[in-house]
């Protein structure tokens, strides 16, 4: 077999397109692994529509796993048939960011199956930009983690979003017995850090969110730490503009968080949640709000607090994830709502974005 199906984005296409195409030829350093699932992820399609991926055509799906089934004549790290999945970030590996535990701040960062934003030549992205909502995807053999058997292809394909979710409560630098908001929890990151908020020692969780429905269902996430919800929906009609959100997380922590990790995609409520912080707390944004920050920096200042925003985990984010769930102190696989086959890819991403129905996370089987 020499052609393969794969979900394809295409220059002046804002969808996503199901073509027939060569399955990529291995080099020295490669590996192919055959994709046993895929993850998705909406803003791949936010980054496409504003013309953010550098090679069109490409496959998209920054998140994969399945089992390797070929290896180049230099591989000796891996061999054919082990359960692996694929870490996404391709970096120089050299760079005082990559040999500091900051590899996602390296210039050549960028993500297979996903845009990059750098502007030096990136020649690791040149040849695997390629992703892995297809059958197969070639990666660098270096770019592989061995999945446990205990841990399954779907949960090895969202490793990528609880290692964010790792990466962001390390900045957070919670306290013991921390209050933590966590906004957007209903989403994907959301719901990861709910998950793993007791590892970090969190006491008190308030996840904020549009729906009351949702927020009620997501809450059962939390397991033994107390849990409250602030549902836009049931604010305010003028919570926007007056502050109605910080009133209402401020009723409920009136002395303040002392961490809010932020996934709120555009909109007040970024700057809203920062003002319910208490004096020294932190904000952790990964959602990518191009809102303005409408505080005065004094504010900022006098509440002595920080602001810390991080794009992407690390490795060692990604292998400490491993680690949680190969001994089972972790469990995720009922966040894996959804689940598409790859022909079916346009239609899921469809539903990602238009949220029509509670989606945690959600893969494809090819």
């Amino acid at each position: 077999m020499t052609a393969m199906l794969a979900a394809r984005a295409q220059q002046g296409s804002t969808g996503l397109h199901l073509d027939k195409i060569e399955i990529p030829e291995l080099g020295p350093q490669d590996v192919l692994v055959k994709v046993a699932s895929a993850g998705l992820a909406p803003g791949m399609m936010t980054l496409l529509a504003q013309g953010a991926f550098k090679h069109l055509p490409t496959t998209l799906g920054h998140e994969a796993a399945g089992t390797i089934a070929a290896i180049g004549e230099a591989v000796d790290s891996v061999t054919v048939g082990a359960r692996v999945r694929v870490h996404p970030n391709l970096n120089c590996r050299e760079c005082g960011f990559c040999r500091s535990d900051r590899d996602m701040m390296c210039p050549q960062q960028a993500m297979i199956g996903h845009a990059a934003f750098g502007e030096t030549p990136m020649p690791l992205y040149d040849r695997y930009h390629d992703g892995g909502l297809a059958e197969y995807v070639r990666v660098p053999h270096w770019l592989v983690d061995t999945l446990p058997d205990t841990v399954s292809f779907d949960v090895g394909a969202k490793i990528h979003d609880l290692a964010n979710a790792v990466r962001a409560l390390k900045c957070a630098a919670l306290p013991n017995a921390a209050t933590l908001i966590v906004t957007a929890a209903t989403g994907t990151m959301g719901t990861a850090t709910i998950k793993l908020a007791a590892h970090f020692g969190v006491a008190r969780l308030i996840l904020v969110g549009r729906n009351t429905e949702r927020l009620d269902a997501v809450r059962e996430l939390a397991g033994d730490i107390p849990t409250d919800v602030v549902a836009l929906d049931a604010l305010p009609g003028d919570w926007a503009t007056t502050g109605g959100l910080t009133r209402a997380l401020r009723a409920l922590a009136p002395h303040g968080a002392d961490a809010v990790l932020d996934f709120i995609p555009d909109g007040p409520a970024s700057t809203q949640s920062l003002a319910a912080l208490a004096t020294g707390g932190t904000l952790v944004h990964m959602g990518a709000n191009r809102a303005p920050l409408a505080l005065p920096y004094i504010a900022i200042m006098v509440n002595c607090w920080r602001v810390v925003g991080t794009r992407a985990c690390t490795r060692t984010d990604a292998r400490e994830v491993l680690d949680l769930l190969a001994g089972g102190a972790l469990i995720i696989d009922d966040l894996i709502t959804h689940r598409f086959p790859l022909a079916q890819a346009d239609a899921a991403v469809a539903a990602l974005q238009s949220r029509i129905e509670p989606i945690w996370m959600a893969v494809v089987t090819p």
